[in-house]
């Protein structure tokens, strides 16, 4: 049996301002309808023999991966969450640690969730020559032939071939060159792009992390002995998960093992990692162009434009990525979009939220986004999902005025119940215990002013609450 292990953490900084820490890339409609994350979900259900997949993703977004799955009527994902960031190793060691439970020989099918990949009967065939070195206790990757030097991807080296037809020994690795070397790797012949995804039993697996990576070993089979289960996720003692140290798989265990193969894709495979990825991923106009949301265009020429909010217009400019939020504008040359990271980074050395955290802001029961504000108010659009529920809370330096757009707003204030259709309001002075409910079939939406002496997201006391915050 297969067990696709889909690790969907990492912040996708790549892809700033659209994939922030708070909501990445791999859950940002990116391509299509499907973001990267259900794509790669709905991939491995096309896979004929394999069994339910298991998620590892971050506290943070528990949410978010719950509410992408509900939308693909997935109900049989078993869900890792990941107390504190901790690279790929302890995410890998921590599914194996769960899968090491039920099946020890089971084969894991380990992929990030944020890359795209055509031909799905090749994968399928590529897969079954992996497994079959798997099941010699291998721990094979997929290697993809470089069709251009990219400084972004990882390489791998092709050895001589095992005595499976289709796999070769490894003969070493290679974190992501300058450009000078990708065009040396590339002119070779012998360098294949590592597509990130390992195939092993979860055996093999921890096996080689306890030789080669003991500390990740130790501190996530003690995070996972330990681990409690929260509304259906499984969640990994915090204390000794932060143990582990921040390490990739690759330079835990397979730049090291001698236990690694390769083998090459007959598939079409991309990271979605760049804008210049989703540039060439995307279908383009006759002049090379891609656009998405409000966009005019006039003498364009091999562009990405995106807007998700205001229109943008582009004129007489050839070759460039152009991507407009509500709160900032990203514009860079389609050959340096690799280097967006690099002002992500200053953005976070000023200590700008927006490096971070999105204009919407999604919490367990639906989104909120900010609005105009000053020095004592601000304003928020609020959406309450059918069903949600928002925690019994108090604010000490706050009061709020909720006013109803569209839906109905079942409002706890005080101990009083109050129903608010379309254009009706309440008050909430600050101190008053209060909690807003959505019973109906469809979206509550609300505008929220605030008014107070200090409007930070900390002044809330919860007093119950139905998602178990704190």
């Amino acid at each position: 049996m297969i067990v696709p292990v889909i690790l969907s953490g990492g912040a996708g900084s790549r892809v700033w301002p659209v994939s922030r820490k708070s909501y990445p890339k791999q859950f940002c409609s990116l391509l299509g309808k499907e973001t990267p994350f259900q794509a790669t979900v709905l991939r491995a259900r096309q896979i004929d023999g394999t069994a339910r997949p298991v998620i590892v993703g971050g506290e943070d977004h528990r949410f978010i991966i719950a509410e992408q799955l509900r939308q693909l009527d997935d109900e049989g994902s078993h869900i890792l969450l990941e107390p504190v960031q901790r690279n790929s190793a302890a995410a890998i060691a921590a599914a194996a640690f769960f899968q090491m439970e039920t099946d020890p020989e089971a084969i894991l099918w380990i992929m990030p969730a944020d890359a795209a990949i055509e031909d799905i009967d090749a994968l399928a065939g590529d897969l079954e020559v992996a497994k079959q070195a798997a099941l010699k206790d291998y721990i094979v990757t997929f290697g993809v032939k470089p069709d251009r030097p990219e400084t972004g991807y990882g390489y791998v080296e092709q050895g001589h071939s095992l005595e499976i037809n289709g796999a070769f020994h490894i003969v070493r690795f290679l974190e992501k060159p300058n450009e000078e070397t990708a065009k040396s790797l590339v002119s070779s012949g012998c360098y294949l792009w590592n597509s990130g995804m390992f195939i092993a039993r979860a055996r093999v697996l921890l096996e080689e992390l306890q030789i080669y990576a003991p500390e990740v070993f130790e501190a996530v089979k003690s995070a996972m002995e330990q681990r409690g289960c929260d509304m259906g996720f499984v969640c990994p003692a915090e204390e000794e998960f932060q143990h582990a140290p921040n390490i990739s798989i690759d330079y835990a265990v397979a730049e090291k093992t001698n236990r690694a193969v390769v083998v090459p894709a007959h598939f079409k495979w991309m990271d979605v990692g760049s804008w210049r990825a989703i540039w060439e991923l995307s279908d383009k106009d006759m002049a090379g162009n891609v656009t998405w949301g409000d966009v005019f265009l006039d003498n364009t020429k091999n562009c990405y434009v995106r807007s998700d909010d205001m229109v943008v217009t582009v004129s007489g400019v050839r070759d460039l990525v152009i991507v407009a939020t509500k709160d900032a504008v990203m514009v860079t040359h389609r050959d340096h979009a690799q280097d967006v990271r690099h002002m992500v980074g200053r953005l976070q050395e000023a200590g700008r939220s927006e490096a971070i955290e999105h204009v919407r802001m999604y919490r367990p029961w639906g989104f909120y986004e900010g609005g105009a504000k000053g020095e004592h108010f601000q304003v928020k659009r609020i959406c309450v999902n059918p069903g949600g529920i928002l925690s019994l809370q108090k604010h000490m330096h706050r009061a709020e005025h909720w006013i109803v757009v569209e839906g109905t707003a079942n409002v706890t204030r005080d101990g009083e119940q109050i129903v608010l259709r379309p254009n009706e309001s309440v008050y909430l002075p600050a101190g008053c215990i209060h909690r807003l409910e959505n019973a109906n079939r469809e979206p509550l939406i609300l505008m929220e002013v605030q008014f107070g002496s200090y409007l930070g997201e900390d002044d809330i006391v919860r007093l119950d609450d139905v998602y178990h915050r704190q």
